[in-house]
């Protein structure tokens, strides 16, 4: 079963797509345009790894933006699984375009791919827990937009987009404002009042200031399991409402023990910072 994500409107992605083909194409593609005139081609694309298929909707816009007389035609749905050997895709219009397009659609769709196929892995470990996996801010620059669809797509939700989406008091905001109570009280005095703040904590002190000072969300940073245990009870017994997220150093091995503490959200990098890309090829058939 394919897993829910939406991509922003084409309107927003097609400039970034547009400068994708453009880095890569160039003056021209030298070699296409001295072999292939106006012949019809037809190719797969083929899986060489097992894995996730996230940013097909993104491959068949790419063609469309060389050639809409390009079919590209998923044969298996967004979100679902493959294995070795396995043909993702068919593809048939002006030859041009799919050799022009392979390099650009290949290379996103296999690096959300082993987005969405890591994120799956986490997502697993605790499927049968109240705890959902978010991701976070820390994403490739200019594919942030991408990069949190795959993890839509692998099984996550997705944390702030940007800085302009809510507000997070952390260390060092608070270490600036010169504690949790003034940063919380400053910040609410100036955002819309539909923001939520939430507070990044490393002790149970921290914990009982953000709630004594009204934190909508509070973060457990890198806290040991026993301790993040106690902070979960000291936040349930004082306001049921609060939301808590653990996050810090979250691997495959950690995150079941983590949500079995209680928590609302786990976040982690580590699905987009530490995946690899699903190894797909495209192959032109006669």
């Amino acid at each position: 079963m394919s897993n829910f994500g939406v991509l922003p409107p084409w309107v927003v992605l097609d400039p970034l797509l547009r400068d994708w083909l453009l880095e890569d194409i160039g003056r021209g593609d030298r070699t296409t345009q001295a072999l292939v005139g106006q012949e019809v081609g037809y190719a797969q694309w083929v899986a060489k790894a097992p894995g996730v298929i996230a940013g097909l909707p993104i491959a068949v816009r790419i063609f469309h933006l060389l050639d809409e007389k390009v079919s590209f035609v998923p044969v298996l749905a967004e979100g679902s699984s493959c294995q070795r050997g396995e043909v993702v895709a068919k593809i048939d219009g002006p030859l041009d375009a799919l050799l022009i397009g392979e390099r650009v659609a290949l290379s996103l769709v296999m690096h959300l791919s082993g987005i969405a196929s890591l994120t799956q892995k986490y997502v697993e470990q605790i499927a049968d827990l109240p705890a959902k996996l978010v991701d976070t801010r820390k994403t490739t620059p200019g594919l942030r937009l991408l990069e949190k669809y795959a993890t839509k797509v692998g099984g996550a939700i997705n944390h702030r987009m940007g800085l302009d989406d809510a507000v997070m008091i952390k260390d060092n905001h608070i270490a600036a404002a010169g504690g949790i109570g003034g940063a919380i009280s400053r910040v609410r005095s100036q955002i819309p009042f539909l923001l939520s703040i939430e507070v990044e904590t490393e002790s149970l002190e921290q914990v009982k200031e953000a709630l004594q000072h009204n934190a909508d969300v509070i973060m457990l940073d890198n806290m040991p399991v026993d301790l993040m245990r106690q902070a979960v009870d000291i936040i349930r017994q004082h306001d049921n409402r609060v939301k808590i997220e653990a996050s810090g150093n979250i691997t495959l091995e950690t995150i079941r023990a983590v949500a079995q503490t209680g928590v609302d959200y786990i976040s982690s990098s580590a699905p987009i910072t530490q995946s690899s890309w699903l190894d797909l090829s495209m192959r032109i058939r006669q």
